[in-house]
């Protein structure tokens, strides 16, 4: 049976200022963000419209607030609005931990609007370009939540391959270690589908609907071996926040890739005739 390593969230300590393993891994997943992007500004249709390093500079900027405003204001609103409602003043406190990806996500979105807006492009187009850069930032986040020690999975039965005892539970019970099983679904995996359909130029929002399709898939399956936040619990027909807030995102996913399909259809039909 595998014990989860005691892990020091703090990666080193510069006098007074404390480093953690979390924000390291925030930071790799930001960096692999500005790599990847470089790299897809040569694929179609973003090599025709001229973006440039800098371009991918002031998105990254964007995306970073609104990954951090849009994950702690969600985890704020859809996990514990009750307890912030009355303690306000702990909304800002992010390093005690607490982010959610569902607003995160929103975040993104919306940092992604304004870019569009800034430089007058379509804001589909960008989240089509941006999709297939985000799952590699989900995987080094959930490596950072197993460094950590949280977000531990269910009891697992003692002969699952890689069973893993977290005594920070407060139990000796063996569980899924569904960090690992996020990091390889949401990230890795995601990642995998995602850069393959790119490498070909799709029609507008194809790439977006895939993501929140995928990611929905990824995240509700998941869920059915990760423990639901104490303070929560299952909630509708047994299902976790995780899984209820990841059902619209796979309608939104399939509904976008319909409609990206049939937009193209009826744009090639108008162009033949």
């Amino acid at each position: 049976m595998l014990i989860h390593p005691d892990f020091n969230p703090i990666a080193l300590k510069l006098g007074p200022i404390e480093v953690h393993w979390y924000g390291i891994m925030y930071l790799l997943g930001f960096l692999s963000f500005w790599l990847l992007a470089k790299r897809r500004l040569k694929d179609q249709p973003y090599a025709r419209y001229g973006w440039t390093s800098r371009d991918i500079e002031d998105l990254l900027f964007a995306g970073v607030l609104g990954v951090i405003l849009g994950g702690r204001i969600g985890y704020v609103l859809f996990y514990q609005p009750d307890y912030y409602l009355g303690h306000p003043a702990q909304i800002v406190a992010v390093w005690d931990g607490g982010m959610s990806f569902h607003g995160g996500l929103l975040g993104v979105m919306a940092a992604a609007g304004w870019f569009a807006w800034t430089r007058k492009v379509s804001w589909l187009d960008l989240m089509d370009f941006v999709s297939p850069l985000v799952p590699p930032g989900l995987a080094f986040g959930r490596i950072g939540n197993f460094i950590n020690g949280e977000l531990w999975g269910r009891q697992a039965p003692a002969w699952w391959p890689g069973a893993m005892i977290y005594p920070e539970s407060g139990s000796m019970v063996p569980r899924f270690p569904s960090e690992l099983y996020e990091m390889f679904l949401e990230g890795i995996l995601l990642f995998a589908v995602l850069w393959w359909l790119s490498r070909k130029e799709r029609p507008r929002g194809y790439i977006a609907g895939c993501f929140a399709l995928g990611y929905g898939l990824a995240r509700f399956t998941a869920e059915f071996f990760r423990q639901p936040d104490a303070f929560l619990g299952y909630l509708w027909f047994g299902l976790t926040m995780g899984q209820l807030l990841s059902l619209p995102l796979i309608v939104l996913g399939v509904a976008m890739i319909v409609w990206a399909e049939r937009r193209a259809s009826r744009l090639s039909k108008g162009m033949a005739a």
